[in-house]
């Protein structure tokens, strides 16, 4: 993982969480748990169903997690492109460590408070995908690029602005600051810079500060507007033209590669399509890929936006997030209410998804329930006739959108089909 020190850092830091201590942080794990430690827990091999953990409880399929890890690690491979994926979709050091284990180039990220974590667990190589104005942010990059000759960090400008304050607060570091000049996706895009001439501006700011070392360009697709392949193709090319003609000036002589940085969850499809046409360049291009749902993908809004259902022939990732409720009241034949609400679910893209009930050690489908709305902590059921739902029925629900699914969540127990909980996999939001 990394290099020099890197995987000891890790490796310590990864045995420290196998040693924490079950306590009140942790939801939805067996009360007789409590003061042992996550790795005592995990040997214990507990059946998620009988081993007395209490619902709410989320949950991530053992088998599916190494499915999504293996097919981006294939998909990658096969269209020459590196890989940084999104780190903020779990910022669970553990699933760092399995991405770069399954040939991820470094992780990206997107504030100081998760660079400092990825740092802990010892990340050689951190795309930070905004550009960095905060100064004391700033001071400990450069503190770390001192420390650490094995540490590569990059990161987004998009104004001169930016450039100044970046330069200000980096005055006397020992290596220079790698930056991307990102370019916005179009008008009323997120971030980025909007038009060429800008483009221009702020590289010619990055060539007079002393601090920074201009490396690439970068984007993000998703923010084209009114997305479909021929208008995301045509600004990815906007981004490959970026870097042709900064290369041609003689922008990029002090690096090894030229970065060129794109790919969310949506079109990565159309990212390797256009990263294949990258021209020569005086020095190697670093086809960089950021996109992170993809590690337990969901079963609503990245389940339909997937490259991967407009490509199927390249394999298909399988949502590995399972949360476990149980029906706390049973109102009436058409209403039921379960104990997981917003503080258990994302709920900001869709609903849960009701897929399964089980009762007395028996699954079935949940058909005829739906989920109709949140409160804090309770998710209200809709249910038609053929619902057969009693209280004390666990219910399984596929969730939306990974980002907002693994911030509620501390320790997550990771579950094969049987329901043997064989990990348990730490956040940190």
């Amino acid at each position: 993982m990394g290099h020099g020190n890197g995987t000891s850092t890790a490796l310590d830091a990864l045995t420290h969480l196998a040693g924490e201590r079950i306590d009140h942080r942790f939801k939805g794990l067996p009360p007789d748990a409590l003061g042992l430690t996550v790795a005592e827990l995990a040997g214990q091999r507990r059946n998620l169903f009988d081993g007395g953990f209490t619902t709410p409880v989320l949950t991530l399929s053992a088998e599916r997690l190494a499915h999504n890890l293996a097919l981006m690690k294939t998909y990658t491979e096969r269209h020459g492109l590196a890989f940084a994926p999104h780190g903020k979709t779990s910022m669970a050091p553990q699933l760092f460590r399995r991405q770069i284990e399954h040939g991820a180039w470094g992780i990206t990220l997107a504030v100081p408070h998760q660079v400092w974590v990825a740092r802990a667990f010892g990340i050689e190589r951190i795309f930070l995908a905004n550009e960095l104005v905060d100064a004391p942010a700033l001071r400990r990059i450069a503190a770390d690029l001192a420390a650490d000759p094995d540490f590569r960090f990059l990161c987004y400008v998009d104004s001169v602005r930016g450039v100044e304050l970046m330069d200000a607060a980096l005055r006397g570091s020992a290596r220079p600051v790698d930056v991307v000049v990102e370019l916005a996706a179009g008008e009323g895009a997120r971030t980025g810079v909007r038009g060429e001439a800008e483009c221009l501006a702020v590289a010619d700011a990055v060539a007079a500060a002393p601090t920074l070392r201009l490396a690439g360009v970068a984007g993000y697709e998703g923010e084209v507007p009114g997305a479909d392949p021929a208008r995301v193709a045509a600004y990815l090319r906007q981004l490959l033209a970026l870097a042709v003609r900064f290369d041609a000036e003689g922008r990029f002589a002090d690096v090894d590669g030229i970065v060129v940085s794109a790919g969310g969850s949506a079109w990565f499809d159309t990212v390797a399509e256009v990263f294949a046409e990258v021209p020569e360049l005086s020095r190697p291009a670093l086809k960089l890929l950021r996109s992170g749902a993809y590690v337990s993908h969901d079963d609503g809004h990245y389940r339909r936006i997937s490259p991967f259902t407009r490509v199927p022939e390249e394999g298909a990732l399988q949502a590995a997030f399972r949360l476990w409720a149980q029906v706390v009241s049973r109102p009436s034949p058409e209403q039921a209410f379960v104990n997981a609400g917003k503080r258990d679910a994302a709920h900001d893209l869709d609903l849960p998804d009701a897929q399964v009930v089980r009762r007395d050690g028996t699954e079935r489908p949940a058909d005829g329930v739906s989920v109709a709305k949140l409160s804090d902590q309770h998710a209200w059921l809709t249910t038609t006739p053929e619902a057969d739902l009693e209280v004390g029925d666990w219910v399984g629900f596929g969730l939306s959108h990974p980002c907002t699914s693994f911030d509620k969540w501390q320790l997550v127990p990771v579950t094969e089909a049987d329901g043997t909980v064989v990990d348990y996999v730490r956040t940190f939001f």
